[in-house]
């Protein structure tokens, strides 16, 4: 990026004016270590400053646009000045825009819909404002050219917001939600271009497939999952759908025209056969939990890595035994599909031990299994190990052909945490896998 204020005279200046813009107004506050992270503490002063450039550098250059980065403002002060700064990105093509508002809590207004007249654009991220309101938008709105979708602690007025976005973004391949507000998520996917769906630390209330043909990844880590009664995963037309997690018991599940409950009986039309990766969070000692999983597994018959949260229980409910696995019947993923299983968070309780054993023992391709052991309850990964061992593999099939790796949990504040780039990476194969530490 050539950066040359417009304001001062230079030899730069012709040019900074021919070559594509690329700003970033933290770049613009006096500490030079802003560098590419959103500042958290700068002086309103400093702030006023750098809106002050901004104004002046989007109406000196003639664009285009490459990208806009606008971090530093308090967008609910001053509504005048970013509705002229959106109007001059629009006229002039921005083709990438981040917009974050300060102080983060106030969103009592809509952000001024002129995003819509914006048709160069292909990556927006939005954080911290109140989306407008689409009904009465002119039939000619639209992103023609969006191909990636973030809305961080975003609030909308009602669900018919986001289909209406998703009706006008013929191109979008991948959207996130994070720290979503209110009102709870209801998302119906309808869109033939869209790849991946990432909803992080938000209050989702419905995700509905209806026609979504290419949907390749469906990932909600971190969220409530009962605000308003259990949420609700109904996969009607994802026929292209990979990888999905975490599920969780509390979710209601319906395949097809098949809710999936406790001994569900599975047929072809509530099966999701392209489905290769899954990740299950699982209370392993309820019952009503642990009744329902195999009926969830027989919907994915061609699983091959499996990765399982054990989620802790304080007041256990039924016994769950290796006999009542072997009960539970065949599950297909498990007999001849899955060749890793990751379970995470073990605490060497007899439920976790009675389905690893059962899993073990019936899976025929089972290459991999690796075990991450839950925080404090065992003073070492040798005992963690030697416990597994002893339960699973002594003297039992299954033990020469898969290959148990008992790791321990990384320090609380030390894991690597998530980001949303990880799961829009389609070069990795599996962002749920992680780096083995040698």
């Amino acid at each position: 990026m050539l950066h040359a204020p417009p304001y001062s005279p230079g030899r730069w200046r012709p040019v900074w004016l021919s070559a594509p813009l690329v700003l970033y107004d933290a770049h613009l506050l006096p500490d030079p270590a802003a560098k590419d992270e959103i500042p958290s503490h700068v002086k309103h002063a400093d702030l006023d400053a750098a809106a002050a450039d901004v104004s002046r550098i989007l109406a000196a250059h003639d664009g285009p646009f490459r990208c806009a980065y606008l971090t530093c403002s308090n967008m609910d002060g001053d509504r005048t000045r970013v509705a002229c700064w959106l109007q001059l990105l629009a006229i002039k093509g921005v083709e990438e825009l981040f917009l974050i508002n300060r102080p983060p809590l106030q969103i009592d207004r809509h952000v001024p819909a002129t995003f819509f007249s914006m048709a160069a654009l292909s990556r927006l991220y939005l954080c911290f404002l109140r989306f407008p309101i689409t009904a009465g938008f002119p039939r000619g709105a639209a992103f023609p050219r969006l191909r990636e979708l973030g809305l961080c602690s975003v609030a909308m007025e009602g669900h018919g917001d986001m289909e209406f976005i998703l009706a006008r973004s013929p191109t979008l391949e991948t959207l996130c939600f994070e720290g979503h507000m209110f009102p709870p998520l209801r998302l119906r996917l309808i869109s033939r271009s869209l790849w991946c769906v990432q909803i992080h630390h938000s209050k989702v209330k419905s995700i509905t497939m209806v026609d979504a043909p290419r949907l390749v990844r469906l990932i909600i880590m971190n969220s409530p999952l009962k605000c308003e009664g259990p949420c609700r995963i109904e996969i009607s037309n994802a026929p292209s759908l990979r990888l999905f997690g975490y599920f969780n018991p509390v979710m209601h599940c319906q395949v097809g025209n098949t809710d999936i409950k406790a001994w569900t009986l599975v047929n072809e039309r509530a099966m999701v056969p392209a489905m290769k990766i899954l990740a299950l969070e699982f209370h392993f000692r309820l019952r009503n939990d642990a009744k329902m999983l195999p009926s969830f597994l027989r919907c994915f018959p061609n699983v091959e890595r499996l990765y399982i949260h054990s989620e802790k229980v304080n007041e256990p409910t039924g016994k769950l035994n290796f006999k009542f696995w072997q009960e539970a019947g065949a599950i297909e993923c498990v007999e001849s599909r899955v060749k890793l299983l990751v379970f995470h968070d073990f605490r060497g309780e007899n439920s976790e031990l009675a389905f690893l054993k059962f899993f073990v023992e019936s899976a025929r391709a089972l290459e991999r299994l690796t075990i991450v052991c839950a925080s404090g309850c065992f003073s070492s990964v040798d005992e963690a190990r030697s416990k597994v061992k002893k339960a699973l593999f002594a003297g039992r099939k299954g033990s020469e052909r898969c290959a148990l790796l008992v790791l321990e949990c990384a320090p609380e504040g030390e894991g690597t945490p998530w980001t949303y780039e990880r799961g829009f990476d389609f070069s990795r194969a599996d962002p749920f896998a992680f780096v083995v530490p040698t």
